[in-house]
């Protein structure tokens, strides 16, 4: 019996994301909207989806 392509290309050979770089991704995504002009304050109170909700529009962030 042969080996099908399906069988090959498992989820276990897909790369995982390492606790360090999804740490990093934060602080560059929290840098960025400070850098847009959020407070830093405002900023450090935000979870990580509100980070990413807010950067989806960053015209908005300048008018608040």
């Amino acid at each position: 019996m042969r080996i099908r392509r399906k069988t090959q290309k498992t989820h276990l050979t897909r790369p995982r994301k390492s606790g360090a770089a999804k740490t990093r991704r934060r602080l560059e995504q929290k840098r960025r909207l400070v850098a847009l002009g959020m407070e830093e304050a405002v900023v450090a109170k935000m979870n990580s989806r509100q980070v990413l909700d807010a950067l989806k529009y960053p015209a908005k962030i300048g008018k608040g």
